[in-house]
């Protein structure tokens, strides 16, 4: 009875301390990473970054006065960026509403794909819109999710048919949504990109989406080719990037938004 005992208290502390570093190691992912049951650790460490005080909130942000897109519906399509993973889920469609003064959708999920390889691709959150709802402008984010993970760029297909794209393919997927959105809502389909950051599959996506564009007429607002804007300094980048790749608030609010806005209007107006 007593080696039973003994035995039973072993595994009891096993099991005890087994229990501690699992806790630890979900903490350790909320706080880093915004992800699990302590994610909200993560949302804590974020509002405490100079690029997320108050002062960079958008509710600061005054509205346009006669803006294109008053009283509009715009779906937004896109992933972490899109969903202001370092922002507080302050990003682009909060920009945009604010700004503008448009109602908008907002269909982004971390770490998705344009490639249709999963149920929470772009594709399928994409079909999972109502297709009867009132859509009057589709913004797409050209991921770099596909490019950090190494998705095929595929070929631009001859053509225009839903089912002719390959949407394993980053451009298939490009084409399919382009598709969708036109035959479904009527409506223009503009893919907006990153700033510039350290990618040779991100700058082939780039100038893949100005093919694109040349087949489908649709807007491009892009922030990786300019030089001049993508100038910023040391300490402005500190403060306006978690990362080479996600804003924080005031990345959005006084580098991102204010250029994606311009080129909007430009798209709107005929210039671009």
């Amino acid at each position: 009875m007593k080696g039973k005992a003994l035995k039973k208290k072993k595994l009891l502390i096993v099991f005890g301390i087994l229990l501690v570093l699992l806790l630890g190691q979900w903490m350790y992912i909320g706080w880093r990473f915004q992800y699990g049951p302590f994610r909200k650790l993560g949302q804590m460490r974020l509002a405490k970054m100079e690029g997320n005080a108050e002062k960079y909130d958008f509710s600061y942000i005054q509205p346009m006065k006669d803006s294109p897109l008053e009283d509009k519906n715009i779906l937004f399509l896109g992933s972490s960026v899109t969903n202001g993973a370092a922002a507080l889920y302050q990003s682009i469609p909060e920009y945009f509403g604010a700004r503008m003064d448009c109602t908008y959708i907002k269909e982004a999920v971390d770490g998705t794909t344009l490639t249709d390889n999963g149920s929470d691709s772009y594709i399928q959150r994409l079909l999972n819109v109502d297709a009867d709802a009132q859509i009057d402008f589709v913004i797409c984010q050209l991921s770099t999710n596909d490019a950090s993970k190494g998705l095929p760029l595929g070929e631009i297909s001859e053509k225009t048919e839903l089912k002719e794209f390959d949407t394993a393919t980053i451009t298939g997927a490009i084409e399919y949504i382009i598709c969708y959105a036109e035959q479904t809502w009527g409506c223009p389909v503009v893919f907006y990109t990153n700033a510039r950051f350290e990618s040779d599959n991100y700058r082939a996506m780039v100038e893949r989406l100005y093919q694109l564009a040349d087949k489908w007429g649709i807007g491009i607002l892009d922030l990786w080719s300019d030089d001049g804007f993508n100038q910023i300094t040391e300490t402005e980048r500190a403060l306006y990037m978690k990362d080479s790749i996600h804003p924080y608030k005031s990345g959005y609010r006084d580098w991102w938004g204010p250029e994606l806005e311009r080129q909007l209007c430009d798209f709107l107006s005929g210039k671009a």
